[in-house]
Formats: C-alpha cells, sequence, structure tokens
C-alpha cells in the first residue's frame, strides 16, 4: 500500500478499519487459545497423573503443524488469506467444542484430546503464514513497523493474561473454560469476515513440489533474510532455557507455583512492554545494530539466569531477554516482509514459522538434554554463551545484515528523493 499522511501519527495506524478490526480478532483468537492450552494440561494431568502425556500435547499439535507448514504457505499465497484466517478460527472452534463434547460426556480416556489436538495443530499450521503475510497488505508502508509493534504488543497480552484467565474459570471446570473459549473464537470469526478483502498478488501455479518449496529458494537466495532467520533459529535453540524454569524454580530459587507462574511471565512482560515502546518509537536506522543487540541482551540474560539465586534478579534477567528477543522479532518480521514480493509472502512466511517451530521445540529438547548430561545450571550457562558466540558469528558471517541501517523499502524511499 502507498503511504498515508496519518502514518507518522502515533495512533496513526489504528485510523485503518481492517487493521482494528484484525487486531480484536486476534486478541480473542490468542486469548481463546492460551485459555484452551491451561485447561487442557490441568484436565490431560488430572486424568493421567503422567508428566509423558503433557509432552504428548505439544507433540500432537506440533506434528501436523511441521508436516503441513510450507504447503500452508502455498495455500496462503494462492487464495484470499482473510478467508483462510477465518476458516481456521472455525476449524479452532470446532476443536473447542469437540473438547467441550468430551468433557460433558464424561470421557476417561485421552486419546480424543489428541486427536482434536492434531487437528488444532493443522489449523494453526495454515493460520500461521496467512497472519504473518496478510498484515503488510493492512496498512501502507510508512504504517507497517507500528502496525507489526501493535500486533505483537497485542499478541503478548493476550498471552499474559490468557493464562490467568483460564486459570481461574478452570475453578469451575474445564467445561467453563471451553464454554468461554467457543465464544472469543466465534466472536473472532465474526470480526475477520467483517474486513474487507485487502489487496493481494496472487499466484495461479499448482501445488508442486518446485511451488511449495519456492519460499525455501528465495530465503536461501536473500543473504538479509537467510540471516535474519537462522539468527534466530540458532538463538532460540540454544537459548532455551526458559522450558528449565520448574527445575529453576525448584531446585535453584526454591520458590513454590506462584514463584513459577511470575517467571513464566516476566519474558512476555518485558515483550509487551518493548512492543508498545516499538508502536510509538519504532526503530528506523541502524537496524542490524539493533538486531544482532536485541539477540546478544537475550544470551546475557540467560547467563545471568544461570547465576543468580534471587528470584528477584532472575525475574530481572527474564525481562530483559523478553525485551531483546521482541526486539529481534520486530526486526526479523519487518526485514522478511519488505524484502519478500507478495505473490510468495505466503511460502516465506512458511519457512519463517518453521524455522521458528523448530527452534522453540528442539531449543527445549537441547535444553533438557544439555541439563542431564551437565546438570542445571551448567546448561543454563552453555545455552546463553552460545547465543553469545552464534550472534558475534552471524554479525561476522552476514555483515550486510550487521551492517545495515535502514529497512529495504525506506532504502529505495531515499533513492527516489
Amino acid at each position: 500500500m502507498a503511504s498515508d499522511p496519518d502514518s507518522g501519527s502515533r495512533y496513526g495506524v489504528l485510523r485503518h478499519r481492517n487493521f482494528r478490526i484484525y487486531l480484536a480478532a486476534r486478541l480473542l483468537s490468542t486469548l481463546a487459545v492460551q485459555m484452551q492450552s491451561v485447561a487442557i494440561g490441568w484436565q490431560v494431568y488430572a486424568m493421567t497423573g503422567n508428566v509423558f502425556d503433557l509432552g504428548l500435547i505439544g507433540l500432537a499439535q506440533f506434528a501436523p503443524f511441521l508436516l503441513l507448514i510450507l504447503y500452508a504457505g502455498h495455500v496462503a499465497d494462492r487464495y484470499d488469506r482473510r478467508k483462510i484466517i477465518t476458516g481456521c478460527i472455525i476449524a479452532q472452534l470446532a476443536c473447542g467444542l469437540g473438547l467441550l463434547a468430551f468433557t460433558y460426556l464424561g470421557l476417561q480416556v485421552v486419546w480424543p484430546i489428541f486427536a482434536v489436538l492434531v487437528l488444532f495443530g493443522s489449523a494453526r499450521a495454515f493460520m500461521m503464514p496467512a497472519s504473518q503475510a496478510i498484515l503488510i497488505n493492512m496498512v501502507p508502508t510508512d504504517s507497517f513497523g507500528k502496525a507489526v509493534a501493535l500486533s505483537s504488543s497485542t499478541f503478548h497480552v493476550a498471552v499474559i493474561v490468557g493464562p490467568v484467565l483460564g486459570g481461574l474459570l478452570y475453578l469451575a471446570g474445564p467445561k467453563t473454560v471451553y464454554l468461554i473459549v467457543a465464544g472469543l473464537l466465534v466472536l473472532s470469526a465474526v470480526l475477520m469476515l467483517m474486513t474487507r478483502s485487502t489487496p493481494q498478488v496472487t499466484h495461479k501455479e499448482p501445488a508442486t513440489w518446485h511451488s511449495v518449496m519456492e519460499g525455501l529458494r528465495f530465503v536461501w537466495s536473500r543473504p538479509v533474510v537467510l540471516g535474519a532467520i537462522s539468527l534466530d533459529l540458532f538463538a532460540v535453540l540454544f537459548g532455551g532455557a526458559t522450558a528449565l524454569l520448574p527445575a529453576i524454580a525448584s531446585d535453584i530459587l526454591h520458590v513454590g507455583p506462584t514463584g513459577l507462574g511470575l517467571l513464566r511471565t516476566a519474558p512476555a512482560i518485558g515483550a509487551a512492554v518493548t512492543s508498545i515502546a516499538l508502536t510509538f518509537r519504532p526503530i528506523t536506522r541502524r537496524v542490524g545494530m539493533w538486531m544482532f543487540g536485541g539477540v546478544a541482551l537475550f544470551g546475557a540474560g540467560t547467563v545471568v539466569l544461570g547465576l543468580t539465586g534471587s528470584i528477584v534478579v532472575a525475574m530481572i534477567a527474564l525481562v530483559l531477554m523478553g525485551v531483546g528477543d521482541m526486539v529481534s522479532v520486530y526486526i526479523r518480521h519487518l526485514l522478511v516482509q519488505f524484502e519478500t514480493p507478495d505473490a510468495i509472502r505466503g511460502r516465506v512466511s512458511a519457512v519463517n514459522a518453521v524455522f521458528i517451530g523448530a527452534s522453540n521445540e528442539l531449543g527445549e529438547f537441547e535444553s533438557g538434554i544439555t541439563a542431564g548430561w551437565f546438570g542445571l545450571v551448567p546448561a543454563i550457562l552453555i545455552g546463553g554463551v552460545a547465543t553469545l558466540a552464534v550472534t558475534a558469528a552471524w554479525s561476522l558471517g552476514f555483515p550486510v545484515l550487521s551492517k545495515m541501517d535502514r529497512f529495504p523499502h525506506a532504502n529505495k524511499d531515499a533513492e527516489k528523493t
């Protein structure tokens, strides 16, 4: 979209009707998913008492996501992304109603829940690339940075509030949670239907292997995109210490469930505050320095987390990790979207989603394995130092990224003047 005279205003991005409605729909759907996640975890553990089943909850959602995500990127480039997102929300609604039905029937087996989660993971696979690719079509180019920051802050607010609401509502039973979740998803779907179709360059190429892999080829051919995505992949892979928070809370900080809840909330608070700040003061210069600085802050925070025995210092470290991660995510998202032609934006977003999903899941696995081999504190320190090492290596290996001053669209605008 072209420039907008309101884009310079702090709140100018909210003047765009489609973006306002999309933001509300995203808030409601994310709240619903977070609330549902808490209810499923409690319900499954109450039924089986087996921690292995808690791991299967994540696997049931991640496996179909990994299998379908690249094809989902192809779909996001071929069809109306607004309708794809709406369809995915409706699929999530069907999952919530299925969980509600199982609970009402009083079933004491968990396989139906896992079956529903497979469908939920499939819907998530199609929703992610469409959601990432549609945002740039909803606001003028000059407002895109603020739109990303505001969308991220909305997401993190829902991530903070959703589990709390889910836990409180679960006191009345899982049926109450699933009913509220269904209501929120209905409202979210209605809001998405209210948005107008956005300008989108679509392609008509059939779903061949060549077409599906186009996003991966594009990423590999663009050092800026490859560097940004792979930096996040390895930083999160080695810096997955948040997966060890239950052990950190119990064995190092000696705090109970309440303390663990505070620790889990701290990174989201840092990310939410940062995303709100970026809405008011978006990053426009020294883009590369800010991105590498954000990842370095994440690594340094991880090291501090491993060295401290104080919950206050640990929370400060986790907040700073959230700040660093949000800065890195913000810049990476803008770089990928600005560098990518609209006709393949869905497929490139799918590749980005694969990197994000793999780094999160494998990062938790890596942290657990390292802790088992070397101990809890060494595992955290190894992860933090490795993240700092990756930051240094990538700054040397991708100089076009580390030395980048402006986002690509800003450079093009400067050349015209």
